[in-house]
């Protein structure tokens, strides 16, 4: 399970960057941004059930959580 969960969590990651570099090209912006930040409330969800079933340390859990928040903010969702 840990494997699985690590590696879902690894993967949207990777997607989201991917977005967001598709995003910086695209015309208009507003659906793919919106795209973007359903993806990012999925990766939060899977942050929280890897620190719930303790797979993810409280310390990098917070670090995490911070750095989507950030993302999100920046994007406007």
């Amino acid at each position: 399970m840990r494997f699985t969960l690590n590696n879902r969590i690894d993967n949207l990651a990777l997607d989201i960057v991917e977005e967001l570099v598709e995003a910086r090209y695209a015309r208009p912006k507003g659906e793919r941004l919106k795209g973007i930040n359903l993806k990012l409330e999925r990766l939060r969800v899977l942050l929280r059930i890897g620190h719930d079933m303790q797979y993810l340390p409280h310390r990098s859990f917070e670090f995490a959580m911070r750095s989507v928040d950030e993302v999100g903010r920046l994007i406007g969702g």
